[in-house]
């Protein structure tokens, strides 16, 4: 997917680096036959295809999810299902991924989506909004992936980050939100509430971060034993 944060200095460095992107994609490992599956689906029937993760990020998540091997994920935002087979790739004998999506027209397209992967016993997909549905799942999670609505993200954050086991990831994806970081001005609650996520991260003392300007940017957080 090409990637391009619209008029700023950033979309000239982002359309320069399209090569380079596509270098990296081509000698990363392959999307599996699943993920291509949904890769397509994706863009045939949803309106805004560029919310995947994509084969970068996915086979990066897929990544972290094999070195952690975790028993419990949670993730905040499911969309079609890529993220959720990315991260499944990782999981512990027995191990199993519960996934937020508010969005109920796309249940389908994910349930076929976890059934070709083999999934359909190992996530359990929930469809409402997070706010509502996260007070339900206070218990330990060994990943979080969170990909949900951005003005809410510091609010996410304070919530889960307690339930984060000693030594878990937290994953939280758009953390650049289109370059819009960089600009104060903006004032969109989008722009604000990731602005605000990224300077709370940074600043807590219970977690070591990263934050990597992969696509949209991943923050990367590992929770202090």
């Amino acid at each position: 997917m090409r990637e391009c944060y619209g008029k700023s200095e950033g979309a000239v460095f982002i359309r320069r680096m399209d090569p380079l992107l596509a270098y990296a994609q081509a000698h990363s490992s392959p999307e599996t036959e699943a993920l291509v599956w949904v890769r397509r689906q994706t863009h045939l029937r949803t309106l805004y295809p560029q919310m995947l993760s994509g084969p970068l990020q996915g086979q990066f998540l897929a990544l972290l999810s094999r070195l952690r091997q975790p028993q419990r994920i949670l993730e905040v935002g499911t969309f079609t299902g890529y993220s959720c087979i990315c991260l499944a790739q990782g999981l512990a004998p027995q191990g199993s991924i519960t996934t937020l999506e508010q969005n109920a027209e796309l249940e389908s397209l994910i349930r076929e989506g976890l059934h070709k992967a083999g999934l359909t016993e190992q996530v359990d997909l929930r469809l409402g909004k997070a706010a509502d549905i996260l007070p339900q799942l206070a218990q330990s999670w060994d990943l979080i992936f969170l990909d949900a609505d951005k003005e809410n993200y510091v609010h996410y954050y304070e919530l889960m980050i307690p339930w984060l086991a000693p030594g878990g990831l937290l994953i939280a994806d758009n953390v650049l939100w289109k370059g819009k970081v960089l600009d104060p001005e903006q004032k969109d609650k989008e722009s604000r509430g990731i602005r605000a996520f990224n300077e709370r991260v940074a600043a807590d003392d219970r977690v070591e971060n990263v934050l990597l300007p992969l696509r949209d940017g991943l923050m990367c957080v590992w929770k202090k034993p």
